[in-house]
């Protein structure tokens, strides 16, 4: 488990980025508040956070009111997910 925190910190930090970001509009902050929540949540086994945080963000990813560096953003986390759930 605490691997798993260590290995998730950047990832907290680009989601806190984009909920602080003012500019992103409400739905994209409160898919990725929703995704921060799942991976500090401990109710379930951690294949299932990481899982379940994707799926949140992919939904969000083709919104067209999304700026441009917020989706690239979201890209590089959900990469970033997909990698963790490898190791």
């Amino acid at each position: 488990m605490e691997n798993f925190a260590e290995s998730v910190k950047p990832i907290i930090m680009h989601l806190e980025q984009i909920i602080n970001d003012r500019t992103v509009p409400k739905n994209i902050r409160a898919a990725a508040e929703s995704s921060l929540a799942v991976l500090n949540s401990t109710e379930d086994n951690i294949e299932v956070r990481i899982s379940t945080a994707i799926h949140t963000l992919d939904e969000i990813i083709n919104d067209p009111n999304m700026p441009m560096y917020t989706r690239t953003r979201i890209w590089n986390i959900v990469s970033m997910l997909e990698e963790l759930r490898r190791s």
